[in-house]
């Protein structure tokens, strides 16, 4: 008896077998394409895109449409990537001396990685008066006498990690933008620093209100909104309640909301529900990504995982790592553009002296990694730049005024991009270190891949099972 398939079963298995082939060439295609479901142009969601559409954003003049920006807190780039290979770490021979005024013929401490000697971890002070002090009119020899001042072990200064506990960092280093000469705004803390972030100003209210000071003066967000840009403030446990007027309510570790969130010294940005309704839970910014409604400029403050020492930095790590995954994996990705950064030094030795563009700094080196499909891959960017190059951004991208001579004046950080490639897909970016020079695979390929396969394998599976039925059926029409 002939063992050809039934003209019947070949005539009606035919269009499933067709189907479920074109199924999985397309799953092929779609890894090969990481903007698969999205204009070819712009990077959008196409209209009907499992994530929902993405919002209508106005023209820019790069291909960023997203722009997110993280601020942790209080680390030096000495302090962070101070041994990172290619970067402008800490110089061989350096040694901090205990007292600057006897020299060279005093002792004095070298660098060492944090945990390796009984120097315990702290807060170092991060005052205005302490980084004058450090800075020392350039001499950049008093960083372990100014906490010594003030009776803390100066020692800690000159402490900093390696890829031990920053792993992710320097992955993301390896395959993304670390800037190396990103200086902090101003020579202070905090709240000042938060300022320049937001508004290209320092903190000179000189004891007056700090509301009062600040009334009428224009934040990016001011600009975004007269433009139509749309934008978000996410901000980690976010308590509506908590703002200047209340913050005496509040306990010490709370009260820092109102020092990472500026916008919350600002009557018209409490009172104005047009304003105030941009500022947001961090929540929302994982519901926005899964819904295709990421904002065009989302700045972002922390809570606890911010990496304030005495915290644990792999936290930080962690956090930011779940930030970035999230981006990654929504359809605004392929458009975007992370920055990560710090809002001071934070007391820790940095030997880079910051160029004193006017009063009040710049500050000391805090560390900035840039991740986006359009970073440059494992560069090292040594363009001089601050907190303001992040509003110039903003300002170019966005065809914005200026706020300040300062963000007038500030280079961008556009230098990090490189434009003139095609956008790199999303990859998996390890949270302990890898070898750099290993290609990771993209993370939508391995999905496609894998779906395409699986198809493959699903109409072959198929195709077995109805010739083992076949074969059942003819056996028992045998006489």
């Amino acid at each position: 008896m002939s063992c050809a398939p039934h003209p019947a079963w070949r005539r009606a298995t035919r269009p499933v077998l067709a189907a479920v082939a074109l199924l999985a060439i397309a799953g092929l295609a779609a890894a090969a394409s990481p903007a698969a479901g999205r204009n070819a142009a712009t990077g959008d969601a196409a209209p009907g895109a499992a994530r929902g559409k993405s919002q209508p954003i106005p023209w820019t003049t790069t291909p960023i449409e997203h722009l997110v920006v993280l601020m942790q807190e209080n680390h030096s780039f000495d302090n962070y990537f101070g041994t990172y290979p290619g970067a402008d770490g800490i110089p061989d021979g350096a040694c901090m001396p205990i007292d600057p005024a006897a020299g060279n013929a005093g002792t004095c401490v070298r660098p060492f990685h944090l945990g390796d000697n009984e120097v315990l971890m702290d807060d170092p002070s991060h005052s205005t008066t302490t980084a004058r002090a450090q800075y020392n009119d350039g001499k950049l020899d008093s960083f372990i006498s100014a906490l010594n001042q003030r009776n803390q072990d100066g020692r800690l200064a000159m402490g900093h990690y390696d890829d031990t506990e920053l792993s992710f960092y320097w992955n993301l280093a390896d395959q993304y933008v670390l800037y190396d000469r990103f200086f902090s705004s101003a020579m202070g803390g905090s709240f000042t620093n938060h300022l320049y972030w937001v508004a290209g100003i320092p903190d000179a209210s000189a004891g007056q209100p700090i509301n009062t000071y600040l009334d009428g003066r224009k934040t990016i967000f001011d600009l975004l909104q007269a433009r139509g840009v749309s934008w978000k403030f996410y901000v980690q446990n976010y308590d509506p309640t908590l703002t200047y007027r209340t913050v005496l309510q509040h306990p010490g570790n709370r009260a820092s909301q109102v020092i990472w969130v500026p916008l919350l010294n600002i009557d018209r940005f409490l009172d104005d529900p047009s304003l105030g309704g941009h500022i947001v839970d961090l929540q929302q910014y994982y519901r926005d990504l899964a819904d295709g409604a990421l904002p065009a400029v989302a700045f972002i403050a922390p809570s606890g995982p911010s990496e304030h020492p005495p915290s644990n930095v792999r936290s930080g790590e962690r956090f930011v790592k779940t930030l970035l995954q999230s981006l990654m994996q929504s359809a605004a990705w392929p458009s975007s553009a992370f920055l990560l950064t710090y809002d001071d030094w934070g007391g820790w030795y940095d030997h880079v002296a910051p160029p004193q563009v006017d009063a009040y700094g710049y500050g000391f080196r805090v560390p900035a990694l840039l991740v986006s499909p359009y970073a440059r891959r494992g560069a090292v960017d040594h363009t001089t730049l601050d907190f303001t190059s992040i509003l110039r951004f903003i300002e170019d991208n966005w065809s914005l005024p200026s706020l300040s001579s300062r963000d007038a004046s500030a280079n961008s950080i556009v230098g990090g991009f490189d434009f003139a490639a095609a956008p790199r897909s999303a990859v998996v970016v390890p949270f302990s270190r890898v070898d750099a020079s290993v290609p990771k695979a993209p993370v939508r390929g391995i999905i496609f891949l894998s779906y395409g396969a699986g198809l493959l394998l699903s109409a072959w599976l198929f195709f077995l099972a109805a010739r083992g039925s076949r074969k059942r059926r003819e056996a028992r029409a045998r006489p």
